[in-house]
């Protein structure tokens, strides 16, 4: 039987980083479901705290070279590659200077998020979606987590809903207990629009005067996943109230990674019942 393709997006991953327990997470459910019949490609941002040197992060010159633009401003996108220890598995990372070069995440030594993090998500998420492009590989499940993952299920669904190689993947949007919104303005939905997009498209990811990056995602996603027991409840109100498939984590890791698992079996399942 062949192997199923996952997509796995993710903005933390052990042991890159060291932030969550998102981390330890997708490691682990990297770690069981390889076992379990699976092939990845695994995207996540170049974080400036990653050290290229102990971790042989080197460069892929074929894949990179393109120019994301964002708020009509190009930027070249880097893409590094290393092995993940322990595992048949490369990690590509999304790089630009301008974006990922601190040596933070998401906020600075006082913990204010970065002015610019509306701006380094839209280029990561332009990133994922060109990157994928150019590998010619089309995923039968694109596994996103984290929040600077967000825009991807609407770019899917919308400004690449023709391009063969995203149009019969199956997207879980995995929930945590973070927020990455606090310094968004409206000026995201406009620099968030590509292709044929309009503001107006973007408009799911407004909530009264703010931004609401998960629920934007989950309404273009086809099964929920939560990655916290702070946003079961959550959760499960947005799959009842949009009728999405969801899973919540377990109690511990393992069981979390093994949830994962019967999830991608049960989406793909009512895919081929339908």
């Amino acid at each position: 039987m062949s192997k199923k393709k996952v997509l796995f997006v993710t903005q933390e991953l052990n042991p890159y980083t060291e932030i969550s327990f998102l981390s330890d997470l997708t490691r682990k459910i990297l770690h069981y479901a390889t076992n379990e019949n699976y092939e990845f490609r695994v995207l996540m941002p170049k974080f400036g705290i990653i050290n290229e040197r102990r971790h042989r992060l080197h460069e892929v010159v074929r894949l990179s070279g393109m120019n994301i633009i964002v708020d009509d401003e190009d930027y070249p996108l880097i893409i590094k590659v290393a092995s993940l220890p322990g595992a048949r598995l490369q990690v590509y990372f999304l790089d630009n200077e301008e974006f990922f070069k601190r040596k933070a995440v998401f906020t600075d030594e006082q913990n204010e998020p970065f002015n610019d993090n509306q701006e380094r998500l839209v280029f990561f998420c332009k990133g994922v979606m060109e990157t994928v492009k150019k590998f010619g590989w089309s995923p039968d499940i694109v596994h996103l987590h984290g929040q600077i993952t967000s825009l991807i299920p609407l770019y899917m669904k919308k400004a690449y809903k023709n391009d063969p190689v995203f149009s019969d993947a199956k997207i879980i949007y995995s929930m945590y207990n973070n927020e990455l919104s606090h310094a968004f303005d409206e000026r995201f939905l406009s620099i968030a629009a590509i292709n044929d997009l309009q503001v107006e498209d973007l408009s799911v990811f407004k909530e009264n005067d703010g931004i609401n990056l998960d629920l934007g995602a989950i309404l273009f996603a086809d099964g929920i996943y939560s990655g916290s027991e702070m946003t079961h409840d959550i959760v499960n109100s947005y799959g009842e109230t949009h009728n999405k498939p969801i899973a919540l984590c377990g109690e511990d890791i393992d069981e979390s990674a093994h949830k994962t698992v019967e999830f991608y079996k049960t989406l793909l399942e009512e895919e081929k019942e339908n």
